[in-house]
């Protein structure tokens, strides 16, 4: 097997399982574990994976989040089941942002289902597949475009988003520790920001694996948001504390529909 073919059989690997083990990638490849080494050295360094002790992983770390590439093949069911929840709560003619992420990203080209609306965002793939929607006025946001976010952020869209106001934001993260959500990339948390200061209503979505991690960025607090939709409960343990601390989750796909936990709105 030629390199690059060895080195685009472990990123499959990573999407299927998020974690691969140095010895065992050696064995199925029949090469050295120096030669592994510098396969996951050098995908590390193109921003496509995270080395940790005998392997390597797509997990999220506190500065680390996997290439939008490699997240947009993952999980698409509980994406799926977390859009639908979130469309539940946008009416035509309301203007919608759509903030960076393969999970709005999602959410994003369903959207023109509900047309009229005016969708803002800075999510390139959104801003691709609304384009020619019927229906949808979009506001494409400027700025820096980042390949492993595949979205634009900066001050050129912050400046952007001071002057737009809108009906609901949608704002995904890839952490949440305790009772505050975080996220490892500086630019993304202030266009987050930006965006739950001009929106009326704000939603967060995440992933229930992402319950109990932390990054290296605060975000906000989760009472900053109006709703909180994931695709399944949280461990047991992290639900105790929303519930304590008047969080109420939106758990989508439940047999009679999207459901509070508990606590506040």
């Amino acid at each position: 097997m030629k390199r690059d073919e060895r080195r685009q059989a472990i990123m499959d690997l990573l999407v299927a399982d998020r974690a691969v083990d140095l010895d065992a990638l050696a064995a199925r490849f029949a090469v050295s574990r120096m030669t592994i080494h510098r396969d996951l050295d050098d995908l590390a360094q193109a921003g496509l994976l995270r080395k940790v002790r005998g392997g390597a992983t797509i997990e999220a770390g506190t500065q680390f989040e996997s290439d939008f590439r490699i997240r947009e093949l993952q999980d698409g069911e509980a994406k799926a089941r977390m859009a639908e929840a979130a469309m539940a709560l946008v009416e035509p003619g309301m203007t919608v942002m759509v903030n960076d992420g393969s999970m709005a990203a999602l959410l994003g080209a369903r959207l023109a289902a509900l047309a009229p609306l005016t969708v803002i965002t800075n999510n390139a793939a959104v801003i691709e597949r609304l384009k020619d929607a019927p229906g949808v006025t979009l506001i494409a946001l400027g700025g820096t475009f980042s390949a492993k976010f595949n979205g634009f952020f900066g001050m050129v869209t912050e400046n952007a988003l001071a002057g737009l106001r809108a009906d609901l934001a949608f704002v995904s993260t890839p952490a949440v520790a305790g009772l505050q959500a975080f996220h490892m990339d500086g630019d993304a948390v202030r266009t987050k920001r930006a965006m739950m200061r001009a929106a009326g209503t704000s939603v967060l979505l995440v992933n229930h694996r992402r319950f109990g991690r932390s990054a290296l960025h605060l975000l906000a607090n989760l009472s900053d948001f109006d709703a909180i939709i994931t695709d399944a409960a949280p461990a047991p343990d992290h639900l105790a504390a929303l519930e304590r601390g008047g969080i109420a989750l939106i758990v989508a796909g439940n047999a009679t529909g999207s459901q509070d936990s508990g606590g506040k709105r």
